[in-house]
């Protein structure tokens, strides 16, 4: 049996969340089989846009969770 490495990323906030995601991935996301994020606050903090929702997606991340915002 082979390990399985999850990341769950909580809640990315606004562009400063989303700047620390991207290069934090840019450098690690070849260390995990999975990566999954809290994207309720990403657009600002007023849930997630398309246009964010899609940058995301481009910086590794697989599933995302929400919350009240979306």
């Amino acid at each position: 049996m082979s390990d399985f490495k999850l990341l769950f990323i909580g809640d990315i906030v606004g562009r400063p969340g989303r700047t620390v995601v991207k290069h934090f991935l840019e450098n690690s996301r070849q260390d995990y089989d999975f990566v999954i994020a809290n994207v309720e606050n990403a657009s600002h903090g007023f849930g997630l846009t398309l246009k964010y929702h899609n940058e995301l997606i481009d910086c590794g991340i697989d599933a995302m969770t929400s919350g009240n915002h979306i």
